[in-house]
């Protein structure tokens, strides 16, 4: 059975991914700051038929991140997809205006080095077998700036849009798929910001394997 590492994994848009590739036959591993999180999370798949287990990683750690990815694999077997959309609430945003280098660089470990961490320690199989899918995902200001608080985030989103792209460029002739799916909506908020709607986008991309971006918005939203 092919595997899933979801790294970011919460009760919302991680969970739904993660029910999208379990019925599509996959294991899924599901990464995240809080061990009972995830095994909650994972008991959750596991009544629904979905093998899943629990990890602990934090992504500002690449050392964690890495440990946990290897964990997965000897858990499940080589990671066939990875899946990477962290959020920290407490990871306090600064207008572009107001933010120092400091601000930026708190969200770029997180954003950025994480996924790079994450990517080193998955990509050396899947070149090795020829075939894999990297999903990254943003919020709408890594395409489209939205000023205030959201500045000193956007920056950081931005640079992993370019990463997540860049490889696109790099793999595309080495049988692996990068993509990036950015998020225009407050996800729950109303019709078609369900979960369980975008996390349609990200079989899709594993699936189709033809956009190296997808935009999710709703009429009216801030697209």
């Amino acid at each position: 059975m092919s595997v899933i590492a979801i790294v970011g994994a919460g009760p919302g848009l991680g969970l739904s991914i993660a029910r999208r590739f379990g019925a599509g036959g996959f294991r899924v591993a599901l990464i995240s700051r809080t061990q009972e999180k995830v095994d909650a999370l994972a008991a959750t798949l596991a009544e629904e038929g979905i093998e899943a287990a629990g990890f602990s990683a934090d992504v500002a750690r690449p050392d964690s991140l890495q440990a946990a990815l290897a964990a997965v694999a000897d858990r499940f077997g080589p990671v066939d997809v990875l899946e990477y959309s962290p959020a920290d609430r407490a990871l306090t945003g600064a207008a572009a205006a107001d933010a120092t280098a400091d601000d930026i660089q708190r969200q770029i470990d997180f954003y950025l080095y994480g996924a790079v961490a994450a990517v080193r320690q998955v990509l050396p199989a899947m070149l090795e077998r020829g075939s894999g899918t990297l999903l990254f995902s943003t919020g709408a200001s890594s395409v489209r700036p939205l000023g205030g608080a959201f500045g000193a985030t956007g920056i950081a989103a931005a640079a992993l849009r370019n990463y997540a792209m860049a490889l696109n460029i790099d793999l595309a002739e080495r049988g692996v798929h990068a993509a990036h799916v950015a998020i225009g909506v407050f996800i729950g908020s109303g019709p078609g910001t369900e979960p369980e709607t975008i996390a349609e986008h990200y079989w899709d991309a594993h699936t189709k394997r033809d956009l190296p971006e997808i935009v999710h918005a709703v009429p009216g939203g801030v697209w």
